[in-house]
C-alpha cells in the first residue's frame, strides 16, 4: 500500500508548454507534471546540459593534473585504486585504459570486499609499496581516507583522490582531492558517479584541446554502465554519458562487454538504461560479492578474445551463485518474519542470521523494503561481530537513524537512503530496539507512488509510448512514466503464465482495456468484477503477430477514490498500539473495536468463507465502514480466541474461519489489555 501522488498540472500550463516546445500533447503533459515550466528547461533536459564539460571548475583538478603529468613524464609507477562495485570497476577501467594509452607505467588495485572492505586500507598500501608505486590515484573512494593517505605518505607514496561521496569536515592530506561535493567547488553538476568524476579527470588531462566527443566514443560505454550502476540521477551530464554510452554499447568492439552481453542474452537486442541495470550491472557487481573483484576490470580492458570469453563465463557463473545465495537469505528473512510477526509491525524491519553472506545482504534489505514499504536492515552475525546493510524509503533518513544508535556500533556510514554498519553480535537485539524507538518518536513515513498524469481510456494508444521514447534514458531522477486510469470498473480477471500472473479487463467510458498484473496470483487478488478501481499503468509498444501493439501493465491498483493516507495512518496506529506505543485519545478511540465492529468483521468472514488479499481490498469488502487499523485489530482478537487463523504479511492479509467451540468474551483479550496498559503508561 502506497500513498499515491498524482503530479498532474493545469491544462493552461500544459498547453503553454506544448505551444513553446512543439512537443506532442502527452509528452508536454508529462514534462509539465515533472516540473518543467519553459522551453529552455525542456531543451536543457533533452540536450543533457553538459555545459560544455568544464572539468577545471573542480577544486584541485589543476593540482591533480599537474601531479599526474609529472608522474607520466617521469615514468613513475602509478596505481589506480578503485572499488569493487560497478561504479568503481568502470572508473578504474576508464582511468587505467586512458593512462595506459598515454604510455604510463600503470597498474590497478581493487580491494576485496570480505577481507579489506570499502575504500583504501593500509594493507593494500603495503602491497602497492612493494610494487614500487609512487603515485596512487583513487576513483570512487578516498575522500574519507585520512589515516590511509597519511600512511601512504609515510611510505613515500603520493595520493590523488577522486571521489563523489560526501566529504567529512577534514579532508585527507593528499596532493589533490577532487570531489564535486567539496564546499566551494564550482562544478555546476554535482550528481556525478565515481566514473563520471574519473572521466572529468581524463578530460582535464587532455588539456585545452580536449576532443570531448572523441573521449566519449572511447569511454562512454564504460561511463554509462558505472553511472547506471551507481543509481545517480540521469539528468545533466549523466544523461549525456548514458545516452552516448547506450549507443556505443549496442555496437561495442570492447571484447569483454561483447562477451558479457552475449552471455546475458542481450546481444543484438536494443539496450536501455533499464535493461543494462538488470543485466550488465548485476554481473559486474557479482565479482565484488563472490570471488576476486579485480576480474571485472580485467574483463573490461581485455584485448584477448579467449580471456574475455573465459572471464565473462566466470563472472556470469558468479552472478548465478550470487542470485542463489541472495534467494536463500531472502527466504530465511521472510521465514523469520513469519515466525515472529511482531517484527512486521515495527517501523523499521530488522532481521538477522548466522553467517549470511556480506556481499548480498544489501540486496536482500532492498528487496524487503520494496516488499513491505518500510526501512529494512539485514544483519549477518559471524562469531562476536555482526555486519548490517540497510535500505530506506523516501522521507526516512536512514543515516540519522543509525547515528542515533552510535553507542551500540563499532563502525557505520551511509546516507538518507542506505547505510552500512558493524556491531558486536550481542548488541543486535538492542540495535533493533533502539532504531525502532528512534523511528517511533517521529511521524510515520509512508512509501509513495508518483503518478505522472491521468489518461482517459481513449488516450491509451501507441502514440503515448512513441512520444515517451524521447524521454529515454530512464533511471533515477527520470523514471519511466506512470499513468493513472481512475474509476475504471473491473470486468474480468484471468490467470495466465501458469497462474503466476493475471490478465485484467477494465471498462470505462465505453472502452474495454486489457492489462497485465504481473507477479500476482488469483489467490492474492481479492478484487471482483464490478469493483471500481484506480490503476497506475505503464505503457509499452510491443510486436504481436507481426504488428505493433500497445502493452498495458498495472503497477499498482486501489479502490477508486480511496483516502490512502487515512488507511495508512490507521494501519500505523494499529502497529504502534500493538508494540506498546501510546496513541492520542482520538487515534485510540478510532482503533478500539465495539461489539458491533467485531460482529461486522466476523459476519463478513463467515459469509465469504474467510478472506485472502490486500488490506485495501479487505477495507473495501467491509464497505469502508471501519478504519483499517480497527479491522486488523478485530482479526487479531478473533485469532487470539481461536475463532480465525490470521496472517499478515505487509499489505497481504489472510483470515481463515475456525470452528467455534462456544461463546467467548472477545473483550477478555490480552491484546486489548496490553493496549489499555500502554495508554495508562503501565507498560505491556
Amino acid at each position: 500500500m502506497k500513498l499515491w501522488k498524482v503530479n498532474a498540472r493545469s491544462r493552461e500550463e500544459t498547453d503553454r508548454l506544448q505551444r513553446e516546445t512543439g512537443l506532442p500533447s502527452v509528452l508536454a503533459r508529462l514534462l509539465a507534471a515533472r516540473g518543467f515550466r519553459s522551453r529552455d528547461e525542456v531543451e536543457s533536459f533533452f540536450e543533457g546540459d553538459g555545459g560544455g564539460f568544464e572539468p577545471l571548475r573542480f577544486l584541485d583538478m589543476d593540482k591533480a593534473v599537474e601531479r599526474i603529468r609529472r608522474a607520466l613524464d617521469g615514468f613513475e609507477r602509478i596505481a589506480v585504486y578503485g572499488d569493487y562495485d560497478a561504479d568503481g570497476v568502470t572508473a578504474t577501467a576508464v582511468l587505467y585504459s586512458y593512462l595506459e594509452s598515454c604510455g604510463a607505467n600503470v597498474m590497478y588495485y581493487i580491494p576485496d570486499r570480505e577481507g579489506e572492505g570499502y575504500g583504501m586500507n593500509c594493507r593494500a598500501l603495503d602491497v602497492l609499496h612493494g610494487y614500487e608505486v609512487q603515485l596512487v590515484i583513487t576513483v570512487d573512494n578516498g575522500v574519507s581516507s585520512l589515516e590511509e593517505v597519511e600512511y601512504a605518505a609515510s611510505l613515500g607514496m603520493d595520493v590523488v583522490v577522486t571521489d563523489h561521496h560526501q566529504p567529512r569536515a577534514q579532508l585527507p592530506a593528499a596532493c589533490a582531492v577532487v570531489d564535486p561535493h567539496r564546499p566551494g567547488c564550482s562544478s555546476r553538476f554535482k550528481d556525478l558517479s565515481g566514473v563520471g568524476v574519473a572521466f572529468q579527470l581524463v578530460m582535464a588531462l587532455e588539456g585545452e584541446d580536449c576532443d570531448v566527443q572523441g573521449l566519449l566514443e572511447n569511454y562512454a560505454d564504460l561511463v554509462c554502465i558505472g553511472t547506471i550502476g551507481d543509481v545517480v540521477p540521469l539528468t545533466g551530464e549523466n544523461r549525456i554519458f548514458v545516452r552516448e554510452g547506450l549507443r556505443l554499447l549496442s555496437q561495442t568492439d570492447r571484447l569483454g562487454v561483447q562477451a558479457l552481453l552475449e552471455r546475458a542474452g542481450m546481444e543484438g537486442r536494443p539496450l536501455t538504461a533499464v535493461n543494462v541495470a538488470f543485466t550488465l550491472v548485476p554481473r559486474i557487481n557479482a565479482t565484488g560479492r563472490i570471488g576476486a573483484p579485480d576480474r571485472a576490470v580485467r574483463l573490461l580492458v581485455s584485448e584477448f578474445p579467449e580471456e574475455a570469453e573465459e572471464l565473462a563465463e566466470d563472472i556470469c557463473r558468479d552472478n548465478d551463485i550470487r542470485r542463489q545465495i541472495e534467494s536463500e537469505i531472502y527466504e530465511s528473512a521472510l521465514e523469520q518474519l513469519r515466525r515472529e510477526p511482531e517484527r512486521l509491525r515495527e517501523r523499521v524491519l530488522v532481521v538477522e542470521g548466522k553467517d549470511w553472506h556480506h556481499g548480498v545482504i544489501g540486496i536482500v534489505a532492498s528487496r524487503l523494503t520494496d516488499r513491505f514499504g518500510k526501512p529494512s536492515f539485514v544483519i549477518s552475525c559471524t562469531g562476536e561481530e555482526a555486519r548490517a546493510s540497510g535500505r530506506s524509503v523516501e522521507g526516512f533518513h536512514l543515516f540519522e537513524a543509525v547515528l542515533s544508535c552510535e553507542g551500540l556500533l563499532t563502525r557505520f556510514g551511509g546516507h538518507p537512503m542506505a547505510a552500512g554498519l558493524s556491531l558486536p553480535t550481542e548488541n543486535v537485539g538492542r540495535f533493533r530496539q533502539a532504531v525502532n524507538q528512534w523511528a517511533a518518536a517521529r511521524a510515520p513515513v509512508f512509501p509513495q507512488l508518483a503518478v505522472d498524469c491521468p489518461l482517459a481510456p481513449g488516450e491509451l494508444t501507441l502514440e503515448v509510448p512513441r512520444a515517451m521514447a524521447l524521454l529515454e534514458p530512464y533511471g533515477t531522477g527520470n523514471p519511466p512514466p506512470l499513468f493513472g486510469l481512475f474509476g475504471a470498473a473491473l470486468a474480468d480477471v484471468t490467470p495466465v503464465g501458469g497462474g503466476r500472473h493475471l490478465r485484467l479487463t477494465v471498462k470505462k467510458d465505453g472502452y474495454s482495456i486489457r492489462c497485465m498484473r504481473f507477479g500476482t496470483t488469483l489467490e492474492e487478488f481479492a478484487y471482483r468484477p464490478g469493483d471500481l478501481l484506480d490503476l497506475a499503468l505503464t505503457l509499452e509498444e510491443r510486436e504481436y503477430l507481426g504488428a505493433p501493439s500497445l502493452s498495458v501493465s498495472v503497477k499498482e491498483l486501489r479502490p477508486a477514490g480511496v483516502d490512502e493516507k487515512a488507511l495508512l495512518e490507521s494501519r500505523a496506529a494499529w502497529e504502534t498500539a500493538r508494540l506498546g506505543g501510546r496513541l492520542s485519545p482520538q487515534a485510540r478511540q478510532a482503533l478500539l473495536p465495539s461489539r458491533e465492529d467485531f460482529a461486522l468483521v466476523y459476519r463478513f468472514l463467515r459469509e465469504g468463507n474467510g478472506f485472502s488479499g490486500g488490506a485495501e481490498c479487505l477495507w473495501l469488502r467491509l464497505g469502508g465502514r471501519l478504519p483499517l487499523g480497527k479491522i486488523l485489530l478485530c482479526l487479531e482478537v478473533l485469532a487470539e480466541h481461536s475463532l480465525v487463523r490470521a496472517e499478515f504479511s505487509g499489505d497481504f492479509c489472510r483470515a481463515v474461519l475456525l470452528p467455534a467451540a462456544g461463546k467467548v468474551n472477545l473483550f477478555d483479550s490480552n491484546i486489548l489489555r496490553r493496549i489499555s496498559a500502554a495508554e495508562r503508561g503501565e507498560g505491556a
